[in-house]
């Protein structure tokens, strides 16, 4: 198997892994808690820090999520917003525009961005609340759709040895290196193992995610009640 997938996004837009988590949640966060959205600064970290449906689990601190939507917004691939009587921005993806992408293709790019490579049934199973794919075969056709865009913003992997599935992963980072593992990937993306000393901190961030967590599942049930009301 070769190391790396031929046809990577463009070069000159290649984005930095924070910049992929930014989007990911943004796109997320738009289909799961859309009264919530667009997301302040605060929301974002603690979606870009969530410990569940992430893969890798990052740490990322304020200034590096706001310097990150700095960049993302001089590529115009996000919005920053100041609504009337606001005290805080809050901040949009492009995505849907800029790629001109219908929902079922931005469902299945959010979730290669937040949870790596994966197979077409994964993805269906991962994506039931950015949207209801009727079958794998939908999500296969969305999956080429993405390969056939020029650039390209998905690529197939060749089966590995011993599987039945071929998996799919995004390009928005330029090829990918299969030879790199992703536990390397989640060093460089995080801040290493914390020390003793740091412990607290950790546990901090954690319940802050956690407590995002609550708030998103909070509004969900709000909106589900409001349909029978």
């Amino acid at each position: 198997m070769e190391d790396n997938i031929p046809g990577s996004f463009d070069p000159a837009s290649d984005l930095d892994p924070f910049e992929i988590r930014v989007l990911g949640v943004l796109a997320e966060k738009e289909a799961l808690t859309p009264d919530n959205y667009p997301l302040t600064l605060n929301a974002l970290m603690n979606g870009c820090n969530q410990l569940s449906s992430r893969d890798p689990v990052m740490q990322l601190p304020e200034d590096v999520v706001h310097d990150t939507l700095q960049r993302l917004m001089q590529r115009k691939l996000v919005n920053g917003i100041t609504q009337a009587g606001a005290r805080v921005v809050k901040y949009e993806h492009r995505m849907r525009i800029k790629w001109s992408l219908e929902q079922d293709k931005v469902a299945i790019l959010t979730v290669l961005m937040l949870r790596g490579l994966q197979t077409a049934g994964e993805i269906r199973s991962r994506s039931g609340r950015l949207y209801d794919f009727k079958s794998v075969s939908d999500v296969e056709a969305g999956l080429q759709f993405l390969i056939d865009k020029y650039p390209p913003l998905v690529a197939r992997l060749e089966r590995a040895p011993g599987t039945k599935e071929s998996r799919y992963g995004h390009l928005l980072g330029g090829a990918i290196n299969l030879a790199r593992d992703d536990s390397a990937f989640g060093a460089a993306s995080a801040p290493s193992a914390p020390s003793s000393g740091s412990r607290v901190a950790q546990l901090e961030q954690e319940v802050a995610s956690l407590r995002a967590e609550v708030d998103e599942l909070k509004a969900q049930f709000a909106a589900f009640r409001q349909q029978f009301e």
